[in-house]
């Protein structure tokens, strides 16, 4: 019996002539008949040590083919400055492009490229880099010149690296995706689609030698060709003469949906007839908002709508096929509904973004991966080699470790270097940081000194806090803690416009008041996603009383790793302080593993290990309650883990074998 082939053997015996065709009804690769069975999994979501082993993992699914993003706030962290995997930040392990690509190739698996510079993806402000809003005038997704010159900028380093990967160079791309979803800015009633964009968007594909199938992904039945570009070609019906006009789609139609196939398909086929069929994003779970339910997706349900895709028959994109973590503050938002004017529901979303796909967020097996291979072998008509399903990752619970030392808040404001002055609270983006770049992501600290404030004194902070603040007086907290759900509705959080704090009933003089802001997350799909993504306190002036309080210094806390690692004056912990601290741990281990940070005995707040940002936590909102840990984030010898508790602390870190869930009672349901 002949051994089967590769993928790579079969689509390009002979020598390759031919990239992706969509030109008849059915895809075919270097002349060959193809059905694209596909998977997401974004590189920067996942360590790069772990990234051939969940690759490996999709192609003995059967898969032929991985999906990514390309997310420009890291690969341009600064303006003019680059990151793809040795650029000195903080992700750029996290972040070589090539070698995700090299190693899709080597594990026999093609590959579709969403470059952006828009991507969604549940990601801080869908990819943008914040220091877009630094422009006067800046309008993302659109022909706007002030928008397109940086777009410009980025494409010609992105693209000529994405171009040598193309399929018909003997690379492993054989699709790029030109923008996403952009047919859903016609559902908000203040905005359009702008083909002129788009335009200007191939334009830059074609420039830098892309020659792959370029595509576009919607919703087919709400947003029609809203998406994409067409062209008008006028015909004549021989018979009666009589001139009508054929609409012409330009780039590759795909479908993004959860359900009802037939209908998606049956609506692509009438917008691009003869072409063939595809989900972009079929999604096999969903995500999480903070103070929300845990999403999950019924097995039952997935194995149905993944059957009649592949029946129909069409391609598919499994989304997420491994959905991983945002670390860092890189989680997005939503903005679900738009009520007037107001920020009440802006949603941001947990640091885990395990999806409920196939492959959990630390790479294990679940019933949907086996559905899924399932189904794959039962309509290939082509049969591949495929490898053996690697080993499960060995995960643990370290023994609980004791927190040694503390930094009190007075003390690590004074370890911050960049202080500026303001007349008037300013966003985060405008601070003269990073080269001219501003602040990304973290807090930002407002600070004045020299305050008499007497007894029942109030508060104000006009507009909205974006997206949280906490109140100290002389370094101790005055506003509430955060206790559950409820509590985004009051003071210091982004759903109360005008919000006022009672300062308590006894007098002060000469105080200090600090005003500690944090970025919970700029929003990467919704009304307000393309506008208003300050941070900060920028709207309008701060109040005691009637009094406007002017004159404040202004210091970023960005929690970057070198800063992080080079923290000094650290002193035995002192638990019984409730307000934003650090607090530092360490462990040792001769042989990592994956791991989980049980933090529900902590309330509100960042850890970092060996200085890297893991991510956030909200206890009491849920429904995360554990922080991931892969064993390539830690060393091999002595680990350091630091705290920034925003309210109470726990003496001990917690460790888990298992991600941890949970849904206070109170919990707010989403009303997506």
């Amino acid at each position: 019996m002949a051994a089967l082939p590769t993928v790579y053997n079969y689509y390009t015996a002979g020598g390759i002539t031919a990239g992706l065709s969509a030109a008849q009804n059915y895809f075919t690769l270097n002349n060959k008949n193809i059905t694209l069975h596909s998977g997401a999994l974004h590189y920067y979501r996942v360590p790069q040590q772990y990234w051939r082993d969940r690759l490996r993992k999709m192609r003995a699914a059967g898969l032929n083919t991985v999906e990514t993003y390309v997310p420009w706030n890291l690969h341009e962290p600064e303006i003019g400055t680059y990151d793809f995997g040795n650029g000195g930040s903080d992700m750029q392990e996290f972040l070589n492009l090539e070698t995700f690509l090299k190693t899709a190739q080597e594990e026999d698996l093609l590959a579709i490229v969403r470059p952006g510079p828009y991507i969604c993806a549940e990601w801080e402000f869908g990819g943008f880099p914040s220091w877009l809003l630094r422009e006067k005038d800046q309008e993302v997704r659109t022909s706007n010149p002030s928008f397109m010159k940086h777009v410009t900028r980025y494409f010609n380093v992105l693209l000529p690296i994405l171009a040598a990967f193309q399929f018909t160079l003997g690379g492993p791309i054989i699709s790029f995706q030109v923008e996403n979803e952009y047919g859903a800015l016609k559902l908000w009633p203040v905005f359009d689609t702008d083909k002129v964009y788009l335009e200007q968007l191939r334009q830059l594909f074609l420039k830098n030698g892309i020659v792959e199938l370029l595509v576009t992904s919607d919703n087919a039945i709400l947003h029609g060709i809203g998406g994409t570009l067409t062209e008008h070609f006028l015909h004549v019906r021989i018979h009666n003469f009589l001139k009508f006009i054929q609409l012409i789609v330009i780039f590759f139609q795909t479908a993004n949906f959860a359900d009802s196939a037939d209908e998606q398909f049956d609506r692509l086929n009438e917008l691009q007839p003869n072409k063939p069929t595809m989900a972009m994003e079929f999604w096999t779970g969903w995500y999480d908002h903070w103070g929300a339910t845990h999403n999950v997706r019924s097995n039952e349900q997935f194995e149905r709508v993944l059957d009649s895709i592949l029946k129909y028959p069409a391609s598919v994109n499994m989304y997420m096929f491994h959905g991983g973590t945002s670390f860092g503050f890189l989680n997005g938002a939503n903005q679900l509904v738009s009520l007037g004017d107001t920020n009440f529901m802006y949603a941001p979303q947990t640091t885990s973004y395990d999806y409920d796909a196939p492959l959990s967020e630390r790479g294990d097996y679940t019933e949907k991966y086996h559905i899924a291979k399932r189904l794959i072998s039962k309509y290939s008509k082509v049969q591949f080699k495929t490898p053996e399903m690697p080993k499960v990752t060995p995960t643990t619970a370290y023994t609980n470790i004791t927190i040694t030392e503390q930094l009190r808040f007075e003390q690590v404001a004074e370890l911050v270097s960049e202080k500026f002055n303001y007349a008037s609270p300013v966003a985060m983006e405008m601070l003269p940081i990073n080269n001219g770049s501003g602040q990304s992501y973290g807090y930002i600290v407002y600070k004045k000194t020299g305050l008499d404030i007497p007894a029942n004194s109030e508060l104000k902070i006009s507009g909205y806090v974006w997206d949280s603040v906490i109140v100290l007086i002389d370094g101790k907290l005055v506003s509430k803690q955060l206790t559950g759900p409820h509590d985004l509705n009051g003071f210091g959080y982004w759903r109360l416009e005008n919000g006022k704090l009672n300062l308590g009933g006894m007098n002060r003089t000469n105080a200090t008041l600090e005003l500690v802001v944090e970025n919970w997350g700029r929003n990467n799909f919704g009304f307000s996603y393309q506008f208003k993504q300050f941070k900060g306190l920028w709207q309008c002036d701060v109040y005691i009383n009637s009094d406007v309080i002017s004159n404040w210094e202004v210091m970023p806390l960005q929690f970057k790793r070198k800063w992080t690692n080079s923290l000094s004056g650290w002193q035995s912990p002192d638990f019984s302080i409730v307000g934003p601290s650090l607090y530092k741990a360490t462990f040792t281990v001769d042989n990592p593993e994956d791991t989980f940070l049980d933090m529900r005995a902590w309330t509100k707040g960042i850890v970092m290990i060996n200085g890297f940002v893991l991510g956030r936590y909200v206890t009491p909102l849920g429904p995360q309650q554990t922080l991931y840990l892969p064993a390539p984030l830690q060393n091999k010898g002595v680990n350091e883990i630091v705290v920034f508790e925003q309210f109470t602390p726990s003496s001990q870190i917690t460790f888990s074998e298992k991600p941890i869930y949970h849904t206070p009672r109170d919990v707010i349901k989403s009303k997506m």
